[in-house]
């Protein structure tokens, strides 16, 4: 990546003359194979038009321009402003939608709960929910097991995020957050047109987004009471001791709401799912899921954790990140005008076989021994702005695939396999995961010879 204060005239990205409604829409519904569509007209690298405001997307896709933009300057590539799509969602304090200084300054507060001895302490919680969760699945009936895991992310999320332990509050935010988790991308969209925001399904979304921040606002007030603040090892605790601690690294309540929802958000949806596609793989390919029972049962937390990643990559949650670009650069060999957004198309890279071979098959040993080269596999995207809750997301998928494998027996419910669906922001298996599931005999099942 250059700037173009220095390199040699070039020419915008090409890309579909298509009216920037219908764009918007395959962009927002059929992203996933629009985009290889696209890549396969237009080459790595080209541009799009879509809602809210005409905003101009610059598709990327090579590891190389990836590597250019993760590590790029901070003030030329603003995540801030390319999430600003999850403003209504999320809050303007959330630390996705900050830049530069103050983004740094959030995430500097909020990091040290998701890493080193904090993040080894919620093993025990996530075992503990876990067990209980899992013992309630149904055995010999095709279910949802996307709703299960949902159901156990949430409860694993509100608990080391908030620490919530009063049933009846607990009773209230769980019905709350599942119907923030489900709202579409055309109500996000449509909340950046005012006019729109006193119609159904806006002034719905208006009405929950309301209870939400009453609930939340009601536990940071009764957490900053608490008298046992000093021995809470959830994330909301730990952040208000840090700010009764030092003024300068005091949040707000609005700020609290803000990260906190984003925490919630980001934490919940998104390990949920991708613990659904790897029951979904896993359920189609015995021998995978013999050697995966094998590593439950012997504790192996690096071949399991290779069945999380490989889930991950096969399936990317988060098909595509964004970057505002506030000076004009070079990417790709062509130009990208400042007010443009860079997206780093996270998908295209992890299916592309010139980084990872058949890449259309299941196969955590691509995670075992060698990884990846850098730049071809990024769930969590890059760079500074790399998800915070990287670490505790593989840990937690890591510890319920070892509860479930040790415990289970499954199948898939039918042949074909399951289709990518949008769900909100991200990708889910289009009939929610659904196995079948049979108690394991013996703790050290062999695969049939």
């Amino acid at each position: 990546m250059t700037s173009l204060a220095t390199a040699r005239r070039l020419d915008p990205p090409p890309g579909p003359r298509l009216p920037v409604a219908a764009q918007s829409l395959l962009f927002g519904r059929y992203r996933h194979r629009w985009l290889p569509y696209l890549r396969r007209c237009y080459g790595d690298t080209y541009g799009l038009r879509i809602a809210p405001h005409n905003r101009h997307l610059v598709v990327i896709s090579r590891p190389d321009d990836l590597r250019a933009v993760f590590a790029g300057p901070s003030t030329t590539f603003h995540a801030g402003e390319g999430n600003a799509i999850l403003g209504p969602v999320m809050g303007q304090h959330s630390v996705l939608l900050l830049d530069e200084a103050e983004h740094l300054r959030v995430r500097r507060l909020l990091t040290p709960a998701f890493h080193g001895a904090s993040l080894h302490g919620y093993q025990d919680l996530i075992r503990r929910l876990t067990r209980a969760e899992v013992e309630r699945w149904p055995v010999g009936v095709p279910f949802a097991s996307h709703r299960r895991t949902t159901a156990l992310t949430l409860e694993i999320i509100l608990r080391v995020v908030f620490g919530v332990t009063d049933a009846g509050r607990l009773a209230e935010l769980r019905p709350v957050v599942e119907r923030v988790v489900t709202i579409s991308p055309l109500t996000i969209l449509g909340w950046f047109y005012p006019r729109l925001r006193s119609r159904w399904p806006w002034r719905r979304f208006f009405q929950i987004q309301r209870e939400l921040d009453r609930l939340l606002y009601a536990e940071i007030a009764d957490r900053r009471r608490a008298p046992d603040l000093a021995e809470r090892p959830d994330v909301l605790s730990q952040l208000l001791r840090v700010g009764a601690r030092d003024e300068a690294s005091r949040l707000t309540d609005a700020e609290l709401r803000d990260n906190l929802v984003t925490l919630l958000l980001a934490g919940h949806e998104t390990t949920a799912t991708a613990l659904a596609w790897a029951f979904c793989e896993l359920a189609r390919e015995p021998e995978v899921r013999y050697r995966a029972q094998r590593a439950a049962d012997e504790d192996d937390r690096g071949y399991l954790e290779a069945v999380a990643k490989e889930a991950l990559r096969l399936h990317p949650v988060i098909y595509e990140v964004a970057r505002r670009v506030t000076a004009d650069v070079e990417l790709g060999g062509y130009r990208i005008p400042a007010g443009a957004t860079v997206v780093p198309a996270i998908g295209l890279v992890q299916a592309d076989p010139m980084h990872h071979r058949t890449p259309g098959r299941f196969d955590p040993g691509r995670f075992v021994g060698d990884q990846p080269a850098p730049n071809t596999w990024l769930p969590f995207g890059g760079g500074v702005r790399r998800c915070l809750g990287a670490g505790f997301s593989l840990l937690e998928a890591t510890e319920v695939l070892g509860e479930v494998l040790r415990r289970f027996e499954f199948t898939a419910d039918r042949p074909a396999p399951e289709r990518p669906v949008p769900r909100n922001i991200t990708l889910a298996p289009s009939r929610g995961a659904t196995i079948r599931l049979t108690r394991r005999q013996t703790g050290a099942d062999a695969p049939p010879s």
